[in-house]
């Protein structure tokens, strides 16, 4: 580092630099301790109890997971404003003169928003770790003569310990790595702090500085979350119980249907069902209205341009991330006993690790590389191919959203038994060949799945689409953001249910799956 470098990273450290570690730590121990609290007691709640709705809850509640964290924001944001309908009707019923609660643009208020967006992320993994492990042993501890509570409390939930850190760590990533909500409430993390630096004080050895801090921070949570992920594989299994015990749902009280109802219910209904209700009620407002921006045949053209270049650039994104996929999977297929594939493996991990690098981190970094190249070499014209261009932007969605990708295509491959390459080659197939009559077509549900979660994760990205995103292609996520950020709410409305539908489809297929289970 040298003497400049340092000493902006020292002035940073005296003027914003406690304020980003203070409010990002704030933001990570919140949402950290809710997403735990809120996800395993919902996930302890649907495995190991019987009662009325079970069955709709253990879907239900992965619903949240399609409404990005911005779009809650915005929701929530103009319905318990100040001015908003809800306040100024209890205001009027209640005879109150002043704010009913606090201003939900705040770090609490992000805190929750996060809490209600992200704990699906521990729902899921905690319910998977409950249901192949603890219940089973759960009944045999039953059958001890275990009380209920000492079965919850000694047994059940030190098996689901590991998916719950795990879980946690991702909740976390996503958390440190969000701009839509820290931009919106005026926040002071991270990653409001680089795009400040790189945006609006045009400082690149600042924002990079910054982004470098966050990605060690990321990177803390990255381990912690494979340490956990690896002891996930030393828990007991349904076949390691005596006598084959298989595990009953609890039955509850009366008392514990009504607790059960409130921990499942609470979370659907604030993370899904009222923000849709309410972004579906700006749009019937403003249908109603006499002069509305929202149904005019301009908005609506507009509309269509930003839908079909949210779908032309996830779509592309989606293609390339499972080519690249299929190709490096199929490489360590082929090489997997060769001197080479250390290295091949090295590289799939490095690949893996993009999906938790923050999309701003992604964004700076890019944009650093190309600066250093155009120094080295300013006759390759590399700034006008980057910045601003499909090209770019496709380069920040592979280096995001390539693991996602990857382990489907992995997944996949895990059931195709090495003999099927050994007879096709005894056959005289080369691996060509090999590849695309034999794998392609037995890959072709993992990459159909591959393709449709790059596709959503494409859709939703906000912080490296804004920066480098083509000229006058302006994507869904991107316009919600700027029309939120303007108070014009109900015209974000639109994009923000366009962006919720094409989520949901992901949701759907998880739950569906997770019922066949």
């Amino acid at each position: 580092m040298d003497a400049q470098a340092f000493s902006l990273l020292a002035h940073q450290w005296e003027t914003v630099l406690p304020t980003y570690t203070l409010q990002s730590l704030q933001l990570v121990v919140g949402v950290g301790l809710g997403v735990a609290l809120l996800g395993g007691a919902a996930a302890a709640a649907v495995t190991l109890f019987e009662f009325p709705g079970r069955r709709f809850f253990e879907w239900a509640l992965l619903l949240p997971l399609a409404l990005p964290a911005y779009v809650l924001a915005y929701a929530y944001t103009d319905a318990l404003q100040f001015s908003g309908p809800i306040q100024a009707g209890l205001r009027s019923a209640l005879g109150a003169q002043g704010a009913l609660w606090p201003d939900v643009r705040s770090l609490g208020g992000a805190t929750l928003l996060f809490i209600i967006s992200l704990y699906p992320y521990v729902y899921l993994l905690t319910r998977t770790a409950l249901a192949d492990h603890a219940g089973p042993v759960m009944e045999a501890a039953r059958l001890l003569g275990a009380p209920l509570r000492r079965r919850v409390l000694e047994v059940a939930l030190p098996m689901a310990r590991p998916a719950l850190a795990a879980s946690v760590a991702l909740a976390l990533m996503e958390t440190l790595a969000d701009y839509g909500v820290g931009s919106y409430f005026g926040l002071s993390t991270f990653t409001t702090g680089i795009y400040r630096a790189w945006l609006v004080m045009d400082d690149r050895i600042a924002a990079a500085q910054l982004a470098s801090l966050l990605l060690i921070v990321v990177g803390v949570l990255l381990v912690l979350e494979q340490r956990a992920q690896s002891r996930l594989r030393f828990a007991s299994t349904r076949a390691g119980v005596p006598g084959g015990l298989t595990a009953q749902p609890t039955p509850l009280s009366l008392m514990g249907k009504l607790m059960a109802w409130a921990v499942c219910g609470l979370p659907v209904l604030l993370g899904f069902v009222a923000p849709v209700l309410w972004l579906l009620r700006l749009l019937w407002l403003e249908a109603q209205a006499s002069e509305t921006p929202v149904f005019v045949p301009d908005y609506l053209a507009r509309f269509g341009d930003w839908a079909w270049a949210s779908f032309r650039l996830a779509g592309g994104a989606a293609v390339l991330a499972v080519v690249f996929a299929l190709a490096l999977a199929f490489t360590l297929r082929r090489h997997a006993a060769k001197r080479g594939a250390p290295l091949l493996r090295g590289a799939a991990r490095l690949v893996s690790l993009g999906y938790a690098i923050p999309g701003a981190v992604v964004a700076v970094g890019i944009l650093m590389i190309t600066g250093v190249i155009q120094q080295w070499a300013p006759q390759w014209g590399v700034p006008v191919l980057v910045t601003g261009t499909v090209f770019g932007l496709m380069y920040a969605y592979l280096v995001r959203f390539s693991a996602v990708a990857l382990q489907s295509v992995q997944a996949g491959y895990a059931k195709l038994p090495p003999s099927m390459d050994e007879s096709a080659l005894l056959l005289g197939a080369d691996a060509q060949r090999t590849f695309m009559e034999i794998h392609l077509p037995l890959l072709a549900r993992s990459g159909l799945a591959a393709a449709l979660l790059v596709f959503v994760d494409a859709m939703k990205e906000l912080p490296a689409t804004l920066v480098l995103r083509p000229f006058g292609s302006d994507t869904l996520a991107v316009v919600a953001y700027q029309f939120a950020r303007d108070e014009r709410l109900a015209e974000a409305a639109l994009p923000s249910l366009a962006i919720v539908a094409v989520g949901l489809i992901p949701v759907l297929m998880l739950s569906r799956a997770l019922r066949k289970a």
